[in-house]
């Protein structure tokens, strides 16, 4: 059974190959309307969402399903207390395959582990969000035609977004591939993703300058800075408005620059821009529902005809898979899932690093956070 955490749970030539299929959705609608007839997802939101929600729920109608949803924790049982992997187990008795969105970084993991039907990750706190880098990448091979030699611009919260994190990991699979990522100090990009790039030599610029870095740009990725996302309003209010992106500065741009953005956006780029032909965050929203479709009909053929809800409730029970890793503290990310999820060992993968005092650098195996930790030898 396949499921999608990260998006490097899909490789290249899987990427492509749902890119195909969603192009031959958009070119021949009336070819899926019934292909997922009888079948039923479960749209699990415990943070608010418009997008991502209602495509998903867009994109199972009008493959002929049904949708089963749940709108923020305080409708589901969440708010009395059940566990992200109860809820799993739970909805995998109902429905064939799962969409969840969760506040907390790490939850998706958790959650895939208890899956008995396919699993998708719709978002999970400030971590990964695969599905929203589906629509980009369709967003920016439709427009350029290719997703392989462009210089892309991630500007904005680059430290708690998601999408940016997913984007990344993805666009660098593609050969010659350059990133320039502009943000405020305090908003910079998180040295596990560029210690990564270094690591498979992808070259990459880190900037404060908006207006230096896009003449250069193929692709401009816009993000807002989530409020969300801050234990400190007043850190919040500060940064909000770093880059706000209107026309007059596009005229240093490329003719051939696409603009996108995951959406919401508040203020970061300006209405003046909508009407320009390189502004593709619209058309990116309508992609989106397509590469669902997709990757639907993709995860619903792995799983194949396995068996009924109550085999694969039993087999999760007796096989729940638990990630190898180093025992220590609890995360000191208060984000992470396991510092609420019953009975989930704080667990850390070591990076090769040590600190001064000889600590062991390792990352959380939820949310990537870094904690240092003295193995005993």
């Amino acid at each position: 059974m396949r499921h999608l955490i990260d998006i490097t749970d899909l490789s290249v030539e899987e990427l492509d190959a749902v890119m195909d299929r969603a192009d031959d959705i958009i070119a021949h609608p009336e070819q899926y309307a019934h292909a997922c007839e009888g079948k039923k997802i479960a749209a699990l939101f415990f943070e608010p969402s418009t997008r991502t929600r209602l495509s998903f729920e867009a994109a199972m109608s009008e493959l002929g399903g049904k949708v089963l949803s749940v709108t923020g924790a305080s409708s589901s049982s969440q708010a009395k207390g059940e566990s992200v992997s109860d809820t799993i187990i739970m909805a995998s008795c109902y429905v064939d395959i799962i969409a969840m969105r969760h506040p907390k970084e790490g939850a998706a993991f958790v959650a895939a582990g208890k899956a008995g039907v396919p699993f998708i990750n719709a978002g999970d706190g400030g971590h990964l969000h695969p599905t929203q880098t589906l629509a980009d990448l369709l967003t920016i091979r439709r427009e350029c035609g290719r997703l392989t030699g462009l210089t892309v611009g991630m500007c904005g919260d680059l430290k708690y977004g998601r999408t940016v994190h997913s984007l990344t990991h993805a666009m660098q699979r593609y050969p010659g591939t350059r990133f320039v990522f502009i943000s405020p100090e305090e908003l910079k990009i998180p040295a596990y993703v560029t210690e990564e790039l270094e690591e498979k030599g992808i070259p990459y610029e880190v900037t404060t300058s908006l207006s230096d870095a896009l003449p250069s740009l193929d692709i401009l990725y816009m993000t807002r800075v989530q409020r969300e996302r801050f234990d400190d309003p007043e850190v919040y209010e500060r940064l909000k408005d770093s880059y706000i992106l209107n026309a007059a500065m596009l005229e240093n741009a490329k003719d051939s620059l696409r603009i996108l953005h995951p959406l919401p956006r508040v203020n970061e780029i300006s209405t003046d821009v909508d009407g320009d032909i390189r502004a593709c965050y619209f058309k990116e929203a309508l992609y989106g529902k397509y590469m669902r479709m997709a990757l639907i009909l993709f995860l619903l053929e792995q799983a194949g005809e396995n068996g009924d809800h109550l085999k694969r409730l039993e087999r999760i029970r007796t096989e729940s898979v638990k990630p190898e890793g180093i025992r220590g503290e609890v995360c000191e990310n208060p984000r992470c899932i396991s510092g609420t999820e019953q009975e989930l060992p704080p667990l850390y993968r070591p990076t090769g690093k040590t600190d001064a005092e000889g600590r062991t650098i390792c990352r959380c195996i939820y949310c990537e956070t870094e904690k240092a930790i003295r193995l005993n030898v």
